[in-house]
């Protein structure tokens, strides 16, 4: 296990999820954003992996419709009725889905928050990332690249997003850092690739000269980078989330990095803490997982099919930080 989380062992489970210690067999049901970001898929994986390694099993709930916040509402309403033994949760819209996540608490099924903290509600646990780190280093990682100078453009992710919020913020404080540099503008791409492509496109007709782009994923970065091969353009780009895909484009040189999001352990690890707790285990109540920006020179054991990664045990998770 690459980061050091914090935890807090909590000796039991809170009371007002318990419901019955299983032995084995038991239904996770894994809520995620969408399809379209390759980031969920690693999240899913994870979770499915490690469900498989304790003798339990998954149930995915994807929105159709990327990041639908009606879509995500009426899966809460169907796993209400489904009563699935934990629930392993990552909302759509942090703030929007509050009132779900209450229904979930009301109806007592235990519930761990991953990837996005939610604005509310009753988790038994967080795991997730530091979302801000993310974008400073990956930040000042391209700004460095660049000596210090030239002109950068960001894609957001979704406006008001609580993992684009920081991220962005992360941006623009290794902007401040870099007086040198000059923000060309920052535009919302929505985490998905098509869109990065669009708005990428447009940016380059409204400047000619255009040295880096900082994107709030890889997805978008992709899209961006396809964008400039289109119009023969280049520029240096940084994703993140540290995809099979964006591994592939920093390896061929197309993309100059991305920071290490690490969805496959928050998967492994959100289904851990739902697992032990429906079994009377200790569990972590907090694990941030701490940012890596990935390139050329150490993408390496990064690049591992995700049907060949494994979880982390509990010893590894204990030895990891929290707070």
């Amino acid at each position: 296990m690459r980061q050091r989380l914090g935890y807090f062992a909590l000796p039991l489970l809170m009371a007002a999820f318990t419901t019955q210690a299983c032995a084995d067999g038991e239904t996770i049901a894994v809520f995620t954003k969408n399809q379209t970001n390759p980031f969920f898929q690693t999240v899913r994986v994870g979770a499915d992996n490690m469900a498989k390694t304790l003798n339990a099993k998954t149930l995915q709930y994807i929105p159709t419709k990327p990041d639908s916040i009606p879509e995500q509402l009426s899966q809460i309403e169907d796993v209400v009725v489904k009563k699935p033994s934990a629930i392993v949760f990552t909302p759509v819209d942090y703030k929007a889905m509050v009132p779900g996540v209450e229904k979930i608490n009301d109806a007592k099924i235990p519930v761990i928050n991953i990837t996005d903290r939610s604005a509310g509600g009753k988790f038994l646990s967080f795991i997730g990332a530091d979302d801000y780190s993310l974008g400073l280093e990956t930040g000042r990682f391209l700004l460095k690249t660049l000596g210090g100078k030239g002109n950068i453009v960001i894609i957001e992710g979704v406006k008001g997003s609580l993992t684009n919020v920081d991220r962005v913020r992360g941006f623009n404080d290794a902007l401040k850092e870099t007086p040198g540099a000059k923000l060309l503008a920052s535009q919302p791409g929505n985490y998905q690739r098509l869109q990065a492509l669009q708005v990428m496109e447009n940016l380059m007709q409204s400047n000619s000269q255009i040295d880096g782009v900082l994107a709030a994923n890889d997805a978008m970065a992709v899209g961006a980078i396809e964008a400039l091969d289109g119009a023969n353009r280049k520029a240096q780009v940084i994703g993140i989330n540290g995809t099979k895909e964006a591994i592939d484009a920093i390896k061929s040189g197309k993309l100059l990095a991305s920071g290490d999001y690490n969805g496959f352990a928050q998967g492994c690890l959100g289904t851990m803490m739902a697992i032990r707790s429906l079994r009377n285990e200790p569990v972590i109540s907090e694990i941030v997982l701490k940012p890596t920006v990935i390139t050329k020179d150490n993408y390496k054991p990064f690049d591992v099919p995700l049907e060949q990664r494994t979880c982390p045990t509990w010893d590894e998770a204990s030895k990891l930080g929290g707070k």
